[in-house]
């Protein structure tokens, strides 16, 4: 690992904690080694309150200034990312254990995330006039006023792109924001932090407060005017309570079983090619990965073939380069559960058909891309979500079956379907429920068009991130009514007289251009 220590005390300076020296300090390690990176102070409710405090004087200002403006700073921000990439991406790979490509594109995310509110925002936040009551004698407007305070509480997996990713909407919304980032990846979320500070944006505007969930989570809960959440449906379902207690907006992405759909006609080369990202990228460890593959009979013993062939080209390795395919999980931890799940079903007769060990010869926490079949419901991973590079598949009698297979669970966030063409493939995803569906793909396309929205379905989350509805969500809209004459006496026009005459106006006005 090449990064200065220097690096990692400076982006400590940045934490929102108001005396460090009384602070217990938490460590942070080096996945792929177990080495530790450096120590962050771990912040408590009375550092939250604080954070919020400040700003929330700095909110009233920064939302007072024109979109334009703070749209700039995003602009900036997504220059200096993609100018800062290899100190970025050395951050992340560092703290999360992912392979440098899969580092890459978060940052390539988080970057193009900013631009494209940077481009949009000024547009989705201009006041806009829709149909009156009267055309002509009233005029409705539409406005949008910040929330206030957002808090986000962020995950390990993606912790520029589902962290800071969900900050910049918020931010050039007119939002203060505070973030819990997870406790395995602080300085990833404090390197980007860094650069908005470089790009203009008030230092107390946005504030970092590492720090357990149960502390500085609830905090946030507390305190915050709108919650953004990423992570799992158990912490999901209690955050949610909570604000409902508050009555405060609340949205979150949550777990996933995701499915792929391979039918008879499918390019299955193709498609075995695609799993093999889609199934074990980041080592499985994405809420959109792919953990269920239906396959028609037909086809299924061809895909499978070409699907373990291209599993086992996988390079799996602590690399700081682009030499690997495949990091590590995130910890020791995680790689029990992971190991746990492969175990289970092995012992209750199912097949390992490649993969299904650690790897400790490679660092603590490595472990195999793995393809299971034969799996069946009292095993672990056949409903549980795994979030490993642990995959299942299963033969089907025909399209229907798949169809029917992928919409049983109670998750509905990603789904893949490859079929004989592109019309075929959309006609299923019409038919499955889940937020994304990809045809001809495993999780990309959906998730990388930045003008659509993105969340899931079921107990997969609540809301959407990305397009206007992830800028909207972090507003409160205002209609704002004028009336260019008294409504009870139009134009003027006696009480008595008004009576008679509002029906036939207002038939009138209705039928006019544009009504």
């Amino acid at each position: 690992m090449h990064i200065p220590t220097e690096t990692f005390e400076r982006l400590v300076g940045l934490v929102a904690i108001s005396d460090r020296s009384v602070r217990d300090a938490q460590s942070v390690t080096e996945v792929f080694t177990g080495d530790e990176l450096g120590r962050v102070p771990v912040g408590t409710a009375d550092d939250v309150v604080t954070a919020v405090a400040k700003a929330r004087a700095a909110q009233a200002q920064w939302a007072s200034r024109p979109v334009a403006d703070r749209a700039a700073v995003l602009d900036r921000f997504s220059t200096l990312v993609l100018k800062r990439a290899d100190h970025v991406m050395d951050v992340l790979q560092a703290e999360t254990g992912k392979a440098r490509g899969i580092a890459q594109t978060e940052v390539i995310d988080v970057a193009s995330n900013a631009r494209y509110y940077a481009v949009q925002a000024p547009k989705l936040l201009a006041p806009r006039g829709v149909d009156p009551l009267l055309p002509v004698l009233t005029k409705t407007v539409v406005r949008y006023q910040p929330k206030g305070i957002v808090g986000v509480i962020g995950p390990w997996n993606y912790p520029i792109s589902l962290t800071i990713g969900d900050a910049l909407p918020a931010l050039v919304a007119g939002n203060a924001v505070i973030i819990k980032p997870d406790s395995n990846t602080p300085f990833s979320v404090l390197a980007c932090a860094e650069l908005l500070f470089e790009a203009g944006l008030p230092r107390d505007l946005l504030a970092v407060v590492p720090g357990p969930g149960s502390v500085v989570g609830s905090a946030i809960v507390e305190s915050c005017d709108f919650l953004m959440f990423t992570g799992s449906t158990a912490t999901g379902r209690h955050l949610a309570e909570q604000c409902g207690r508050r009555l405060i907006g609340f949205s979150a992405e949550l777990g996933g079983k995701n499915p792929m759909i391979v039918t008879a006609g499918a390019n299955l080369d193709r498609a075995a090619r695609v799993a093999a990202h889609a199934c074990f990228d980041n080592a499985g460890q994405l809420c959109l990965s792919i953990e269920r593959i239906y396959v028609e009979e037909s086809v299924s013993s061809a895909f499978l073939d070409r699907f373990v062939e291209q599993t086992q080209a996988i390079r799996v390795a602590p690399d700081y380069d682009f030499s690997a395919t495949m990091g590590s999980l995130i910890s020791t931890q995680h790689l029990e559960t992971v190991d746990a799940h492969v175990a289970d079903a092995r012992a209750k007769g199912a097949t390992v058909v490649t993969g299904g060990r650690a790897r400790p010869d490679l660092g603590p926490s490595f472990f195999e891309p793995t393809i299971l079949t034969g799996v069946t419901e009292e095993m672990a991973c056949f409903a549980g979500e795994t979030f490993g590079p642990v995959v299942s598949v299963y033969p089907v009698a025909d399209v229907d079956e798949a169809i029917r297979r992928a919409n049983a669970t109670e998750y509905g966030l990603n789904a893949s379907v490859f079929a004989g063409s592109a019309r075929a493939g959309e006609d299923i995803a019409a038919r499955l429920r889940a937020g994304t569906v990809n045809v001809d793909d495993g999780y990309s396309v959906a998730f990388g068009s930045l003008a659509a929205p993105m969340g899931g379905m079921g107990v997969s989350g609540l809301g959407r991130r990305h397009g206007p509805e992830g800028l909207l969500k972090y507003c409160e809209s205002q209609t704002v009514g004028t009336a260019y004459t008294e409504i009870d006496s139009p134009l003027g026009l006696p009480a008595d007289l008004a009576r008679h005459v509002r029906t036939p106006i207002i038939r009138l006005l209705r039928v006019l251009p544009g009504r």
